[in-house]
This record gives C-alpha cells, sequence and structure tokens, in this order.
C-alpha cells in the first residue's frame, strides 16, 4: 500500500456486539482509503472502541486509553464509555473526540478531522462483506441495537437504547454476503435475539424471492437457507423461543442455545426484574431435549446479588444440579454504575460472594465433567479455527468461540486439516471442558 495513505490504529474492547460496531468502523475507514495499522507507532490517529458495562470493563477501557494517549497521543474515542464522557476527560482529557455506541458517524468525523481521507479507488478495493476482525470461517451477525428489558443489574438500555432491529432482509443479505466471502458459521447477537422483531411488528420483507417475517424464527428460517452453522447468542426464554427447536432437530440451525438465566430463585429474579418461572423453565427444557435431543444449552448467572440468602443460593444450586446445563459461566454481582440494583438492600459480603461462586462452579464442573464424558465414543463433527503443532483445535456443535470448549484433534496436523475445515472426529477422552479425539479413527 503507498506510503501517502493516512494511517489509523484500532483498539477494540468488549462484546461480540461491540466487536460488530468495530468491523463496521474499520470497513468505512478502508472504503475512505485509510490505512489499519496494527501499532501505535505506525498510526497517524488511534480509535480506541470501548465497554463500559461493569468497573472492570471501564478500568480497562480507561487503561486502553492512557496507553494509547502515552504510546502515540492522539486518540479518538468511541463505544459504551462514550455515553460518560466526563469519566473520560476526567481521566483523560486530551482525547479528540468522545463518541457513544453505534455512532458511525461520529467517529469518521473526528478522524476526517484529525486526518483528512486520500482516497486511491484503484488502490482501496474491499471484499463486498467489509473488513472483519474474527477469523474467516466465523462472523457475528448483529441483528438489532438496544434492549426493552430493564433488568436491575444492567445499564445497557441506558447506553444503547431500546430495541432497533434491522429489517430481515437486510441481515439476511448482509449473512449472504458474508458466505460468499468464505464464512462457515455465524453467530447471531444482539441484546435480545428472542425479542427481534417486536418493534417493527414482524414486518415481513422479501428475501431470495420468498417473504420472511422479522422475527426469530423467521430469520433463523432464512439463515438455514445458507447451508451454514447457525449459533443463537443471548435468547431470553420466551414461549416463541420453542418455535425454533424443530428447525434444530432437522439440521437447519446448530442445536445451541445461549440463555442467560442469570439466577434460580423467584425472588432474586423478582428483584432482578427478570421472568421467574423457574419450574415452567426446567419443564420446557426438557420439552427441547425430547424435541432435540442433541441441544446445547450455555448461560450465565450471577452470584451475591443484593439479598440473596443462603436459601436462595441453594435453590439456585437445586436448578442446576436437575436443569444439567453443558456450558455455564458465573459472576460475583459487582456493582454498576446507574445499575437500579446497587439501591438493593442486603448487600452481599465479598468474601460470601467468592464463596458461594466457588461453591457453584465446583458443581457445575462436575456435570460439565459428566455431560462430556457422554460424549467419548461418539463422532462429532468439528469445525477447525487452528492449527497448533501436531494438533488441529477445532470446536464441536456445542462450542462457541472464546466461551465454550474445544475440540483437539490429535493427528489433525498429519491429516492435513486447516482452519475453516470440517472433519468427523472420534472422541476419545474428556475434562471438564474438552474433548479430545482422532480424524483418522474410521472405526464404526
Amino acid at each position: 500500500m503507498s506510503a501517502s495513505h493516512p494511517k489509523v490504529g484500532f483498539v477494540s474492547l468488549g462484546c461480540p456486539k461491540a466487536l460488530v460496531d468495530s468491523e463496521r468502523i474499520l470497513t468505512q475507514l478502508r472504503v475512505e482509503g485509510y490505512e489499519i495499522v496494527p501499532s501505535y507507532d505506525a498510526a497517524d490517529v488511534v480509535v480506541v472502541n470501548t465497554c463500559g458495562f461493569i468497573d472492570s470493563a471501564v478500568a480497562e477501557s480507561l487503561d486502553a486509553i492512557g496507553e494509547a494517549i502515552a504510546e502515540n497521543g492522539k486518540v479518538i474515542v468511541t463505544g459504551c464509555l462514550g455515553k460518560r464522557p466526563e469519566q473520560i476527560r476526567a481521566a483523560h482529557p486530551d482525547v479528540l473526540s468522545i463518541s457513544g455506541p453505534q455512532d458511525y458517524a461520529s467517529v469518521m468525523s473526528a478522524v476526517h478531522a484529525a486526518l483528512p481521507p486520500r482516497h486511491d479507488p484503484f488502490v482501496d478495493l474491499l471484499p463486498d462483506y467489509g473488513l472483519k476482525l474474527t477469523p474467516k470461517h466465523y462472523a457475528y451477525l448483529k441483528i438489532s441495537e438496544g434492549c426493552n428489558h430493564r433488568c436491575s443489574f444492567c445499564i445497557i438500555p441506558s447506553m444503547r437504547g431500546d430495541l432497533v432491529s434491522r429489517p430481515v432482509d437486510e441481515v439476511l443479505r448482509e449473512a449472504e454476503k458474508l458466505a460468499r466471502g468464505g464464512v462457515k458459521e455465524l453467530l447471531v447477537v444482539s441484546q435480545d435475539t428472542s425479542a427481534y422483531g417486536v418493534d417493527m411488528k414482524y414486518a415481513a420483507r422479501e428475501w431470495r424471492g420468498k417473504e420472511y417475517q422479522t422475527r426469530m424464527k423467521g430469520l433463523c428460517e432464512g439463515l438455514s437457507e445458507l447451508g451454514l452453522w447457525t449459533r443463537l447468542h443471548y435468547v431470553y426464554p420466551y414461549p416463541h423461543v420453542d418455535d425454533i427447536i424443530p428447525l434444530m432437530a432437522e439440521g437447519k440451525l446448530l442445536p445451541y442455545l445461549d440463555i442467560p438465566f442469570q439466577h434460580a430463585s423467584p425472588r432474586i429474579l423478582k428483584l432482578m426484574k427478570r421472568p421467574g418461572a423457574v419450574d415452567k423453565t426446567l419443564e420446557r427444557i426438557q420439552r427441547w431435549r425430547d424435541i432435540c435431543p442433541e441441544i446445547t444449552i450455555r448461560s450465565t448467572f450471577i452470584v451475591g446479588f443484593p439479598g440473596e440468602t443462603e436459601e436462595d443460593f441453594e435453590q439456585l444450586l437445586s436448578f442446576l444440579d436437575q436443569a444439567e446445563l453443558d456450558r455455564v459461566g458465573a459472576f460475583a454481582y459487582s456493582p454498576v454504575e446507574g445499575a437500579t440494583a446497587n439501591a438493593l438492600p442486603g448487600a452481599v459480603p465479598e468474601e460470601v460472594k467468592q464463596e458461594r461462586l466457588a461453591r457453584f462452579m465446583a458443581l457445575q464442573a462436575e456435570i460439565s465433567a459428566d455431560k462430556l464424558e457422554r460424549k467419548v465414543g461418539t463422532v462429532q463433527t468439528v469445525i477447525i479455527d487452528e492449527i497448533d503443532g501436531e494438533l488441529a483445535i477445532g470446536r464441536s456443535k456445542a462450542d462457541a468461540p472464546e466461551i465454550d470448549g474445544l475440540v483437539q484433534i490429535q493427528d489433525g496436523a498429519a491429516a492435513g486439516l486447516k482452519p475453516g475445515d470440517f472433519c468427523e472426529v472420534r472422541i476419545m477422552g474428556s475434562d471438564e471442558h474438552d474433548l479430545f479425539g482422532l480424524v483418522g479413527d474410521d472405526e464404526d
């Protein structure tokens, strides 16, 4: 690339939804002729896409801004923490510009002011799916912004606003472009995937000569036409989630649901302002498994929420025991500036939070180890993410990137596997997180 091209450094923090924002900004920068560089030294200006969800994320974002200022000096800030400009200015008064999440126009205006573009149409050729920050074979597909819920521990609606869904035809066209660009797996993300389209009254749109509703089932039916692995994240357990389980049983969707249950005590769920019919939840999980026996259910939980008693926590452990969820993440409650839960009485002491978190994770480790051990001797379809020496490292249908387990294929390099390949792997062993297998063992 010509040395005359203005150079932008980029730091992306936070969740997959923020990653999609970063990809859109980077794509626009490249369209306008900017070169994206990997070091502070090489950059004329640095953009930092921040996270502001919990205190540790705020600290990480402020540290990243400080490092960029120290190493480069010209820094543009965007993302969730941008909703609190006074906090950023107090720590780093010299930043050039601050904007909130999805405010692509403000970011580009700030870049233009600091570094006017020099566009060369003969050099700046860009794939039609844009620039991606994930490996070539998988991509996050963001279907909406914002959220209509007001969970007491969460400030995302105050940062990202109410639910705004993307029309289903627009999402399906983006997915089609990603497929043409070599993507084999789509990870559908939003704040609340099961609420998709409610703000648009589920308006129908046409794609490939067929009509689809802007709702979760219509979207899933459309995505299934692409022949990719499609994985659903951040799904609330609404009744209409039941409608997509048959699509999983038919092989049209990955048999995987990421449902953040958060707790299992009806009293605590009420304080959290979350749905609280735990008995019905257990019944529905069983019904899903009856329809689609291979379904994987991942969830996240908060322990030590204000007012949580030992009895509430025991209810949570009992739910975990009965639900036998495949993948679970848990966090000790951390006050988030601006969250209404901070005003609730009955704050749980830090040492009690940590003790409960350890008990929770010990129980889940047993459950996970047992569920993975049941897969020993089976053959699993695996997508390869990387080659590491003799090993190929991949993921089964039950594993989302970054957050779930891996499948280590002992003879993967010898078998000539490459990132993005699919292969059938005979599972020879397991631990509480990962599976181990061979691709060369063709025994039935």
